[in-house]
């Protein structure tokens, strides 16, 4: 089994809150992430296929094709945006934290990826934070 991974990179806005929760609540459990004029974070996507190279191109998956699909999808649609706003595929009132992230990213690629098996999806959101998920 070979993995191979592409990475793609979107600057989006959130904002973490709880309308239910006082402005002291919201602070303290997410600090500045609360801030009610949003706030931004340049991501950086990782997504991993798996399979075994085909024996003429020797590709596990054409990388070219991995970027096309990972743009629709996903990049399309997040990119320059206000994530708790303007993306479809993410619910009304779900927090877009970085683990959230990743699963619902995770719902939008699979279908779409055929020529190998989708085997994680990593999601920076700083250089010291990052979420993963491996479809479990």
């Amino acid at each position: 089994m070979v993995y191979i991974t592409r990475r793609e990179r979107f600057n989006a806005a959130h904002k973490l809150w709880v309308e239910t929760w006082s402005d002291e609540k919201n602070t303290t459990t997410f600090g500045k992430c609360a801030n009610k004029n949003w706030h931004g974070h340049n991501y950086w996507l990782y997504v991993t296929v798996k399979g075994t190279p085909d024996p003429v191109t020797g590709f596990v998956m054409d990388v070219k094709h991995l970027s096309k699909i990972i743009k629709q999808v996903i990049t399309d649609k997040v990119d320059h945006s206000n994530l708790n706003l303007d993306v479809d595929f993410i619910p009304k009132g779900m927090q877009p934290t970085t683990e959230n992230l990743v699963l619902l990213f995770w719902q939008q690629l699979r279908p779409h990826i055929t020529d190998a098996q989708l085997h994680c999806i990593k999601l920076y959101e700083t250089e010291n934070i990052y979420a993963e998920y491996y479809g479990e």
